[in-house]
């Protein structure tokens, strides 16, 4: 029987969550799970016969990873085809002669918004390529799973639709409480758009347990022919001893699943933690329940997520406000490595009435355990009257930690900020830390747009959009300058606003970057780093990564100490910001060491300078 006439009389049963169950059975985590439909065919196999012996009528293949993208990270990328091929083959044993469908699973590349972008051609070919070998090995229909992106949801549905025009696909978004996508894409907009760019069927999985999901779905009409499929979580998870447990009880989960028809649900299942035993349960909750065809829905009961109508707060002037009226100078004061914060208060204080804008303070710059940078930009906002610019590393913090500081930020009206991936932390002083990079710069700068927008980045509102100013780096003494460029511009189409550089002593290079630079549309800052003696230009150009100081401009500084070192190192400082300010409208002084007298003194020169201009 036709896969779609059989939904018109029935509402069919899912199969549950095989990674985490073959997880539960003690498969180990490392290297993927999609090979095991080689090296494991008996195990897949035996899997999806359990699953159909609890009563699924429908079961996914064990591909959700298996695109090219994701397989590469093992070193798989060549096995596509015959991995694909031998899931669905397992899938085909293990269904035999019992009338069940196999559903070929695709799930997302795991790259960042930003990334799709910019790989998008390696995207659709890794769609295409996965979509063919399902097809090709005989499943009934594709399963788009798990997708937060709309962008890459339609690039894997074009790429199904460019191999076969009459495959029929299911595609299911992630979506949390605000019935958003991570994208920020309204989950019943979604639904519309993936149904117009040709999937038969739309649905939910993942994400929520199943009373959040029975919540998202009482939100969303049912029309005729409008085919839906739902397989939520068995509730959250419970991390113990390096293992997620999922505790919700298959009565209660089928208890609540079993809502989910009068909802519009034609096709119901599990998701993470879903075991066999939760299907045979749901199997028997839904035996003899009809079909809901057509359902309005006259108001949300899902979270408001429209940003607030009030006033707008007033906004307080950024350093784009400033670049257009005068130069912008931007000083660097790293926090202090100890809690003895006064000479740093000072030197905040004294750069800015020296003339300096902004003051900005690295995030644990090198890894080197310093204060943090939100505690002491408040201080200094608020005894030393400076406007500060936060510098955030990705290193340091999770998805949740980044935002929660991020809104923190917001919280204390401070609104300009510099994204940076962060150094990594085994070169630091605490080489026993960890490092996260949850996302990297570009992950992070397209995430503070996104709150900018008014949206978390799982889609949620969080009701007062931030007003963020977004800074991203580029080192110009980079070997590879065209790297930096190309990464520079997927920076600002992601968001950045305007850019800051590595200290740079080579004036050819200055010009180099203006050239570079020029028609990218937003202000660069270049950077601008007085030397103190001999032996810091020594350790600068040969042990921290990204300085390059030129052999004239160390041989100027070799054996110079003290006052004759700091007064050479001024000097140099002073001739490299003439260069810099005949090309740019801003620029960006490092202070050296907490030696601010150095940099106040450069402020105040550049003011003048600008006066007698």
């Amino acid at each position: 029987m036709d896969f779609q006439q059989t939904l018109e009389n029935q509402v069919l049963v899912g199969d549950g969550a095989m990674g985490t169950y073959l997880y539960d059975k003690g498969v180990p985590l490392e290297g993927c799970f999609e090979e095991l439909n080689v090296s494991r065919p008996d195990l897949i196999a035996a899997v999806h016969t359990e699953y159909l012996e609890a009563g699924a009528q429908l079961i996914e293949t064990n591909t959700f990873g298996a695109n090219a993208l994701r397989l590469g990270r093992h070193g798989l990328e060549a096995e596509v085809r015959r991995i694909n091929i031998a899931a669905v083959q397992n899938a085909r044993t293990a269904r035999g002669t019992r009338p069940a469908w196999i559903a070929g699973s695709m799930g997302p590349t795991g790259l960042s918004a930003p990334q799709i972008a910019e790989r998008s051609g390696e995207v659709a070919k890794a769609f295409e390529t996965q979509a063919e070998s399902l097809l090709e090995g005989g499943v009934d229909l594709l399963f788009l799973e798990t997708f937060t992106l709309m962008e890459e949801a339609l690039a894997a549905l074009g790429a199904i639709r460019r191999v076969s025009s009459t495959a029929l696909v299911n595609a299911s978004v992630s979506a949390g409480e605000s019935a958003r996508l991570r994208d920020g894409s309204p989950l019943d907009e979604a639904f519309r758009i993936l149904r117009g760019a040709g999937a038969q069927m739309v649905g939910i999985n993942c994400t929520s347990g199943p009373a959040l999901t029975r919540n998202l779905l009482q939100a969303i009409p049912v029309e005729q022919d409008s085919l839906l499929a739902v397989f939520p979580n068995a509730g959250r998870p419970e991390y113990f001893e390096g293992r997620h447990y999922y505790g919700t009880s298959p009565e209660y989960f089928a208890a609540v699943c079993k809502s989910f028809v009068a909802e519009g649900a034609r096709i119901i299942g599990g998701c993470c933690g879903t075991t066999p035993a939760h299907i045979a349960a749901l199997s028997k909750a839904l035996t003899g329940l009809q079909p809901v065809f057509e359902k309005t829905v006259e108001k949300s009961v899902i979270e408001i997520t429209t940003r607030p109508s009030g006033p707008a707060p007033i906004p307080e002037e950024t350093i784009l406000d400033i670049i257009k009226k005068r130069t912008l100078i931007v000083t660097e004061l790293d926090p202090p490595k100890t809690l003895t914060t006064e000479k740093f208060i000072t030197g905040a204080r004294a750069l800015t009435q020296a003339g300096t804008d902004a003051v900005t303070l690295a995030d644990n710059s090198l890894a080197i355990l310093r204060v943090s940078n939100l505690a002491m930009a408040t201080l200094i906002r608020e005894k030393a009257g400076a406007m500060p610019m936060l510098h955030l590393a990705c290193r340091d913090r999770n998805l949740l930690g980044l935002q929660s500081e991020l809104m923190g930020m917001a919280a204390l009206g401070i609104h300009h900020v510099l994204a940076l991936t962060g150094d990594p932390p085994q070169f630091g002083d605490h080489p026993g830390a960890s490092a996260v990079y949850d996302v990297n710069s570009v992950g992070l700068i397209d995430l503070i747009r996104r709150m900018n927008e008014g949206f978390n980045q799982s889609g949620k509102s969080i009701k007062n959009p931030t007003r963020f100013t977004i800074g991203c780096a580029l080192n110009p003494n980079a070997k590879n300058f065209d790297s930096q460029i190309k990464k520079l511009e997927q920076k600002i189409r992601a968001g950045a606003q305007f850019v800051m550089t590595q200290p740079v002593y080579d004036r050819a290079k200055i010009r180099e970057t203006h050239e570079r630079t020029k028609d990218l549309g937003i202000p660069v800052l270049v950077g601008v780093f007085p030397l103190i003696n001999g032996r810091n230009a020594e350790f600068l150009h040969n042990e921290v990564p990204g300085i390059v100081i030129p052999d004239a401009i160390r041989e100027r500084m070799r054996g110079k100490e003290e006052a004759a070192g700091a007064a050479e190192g001024l000097a140099i400082a002073r001739e490299i910001t003439e260069e810099v300010l005949a090309l740019f409208k801003g620029i960006y002084l490092i202070t050296p060491l907490l030696r601010y007298e150095t940099t106040v003194e450069l402020s105040q020169w550049v003011r003048a300078q600008e006066r007698r201009a």
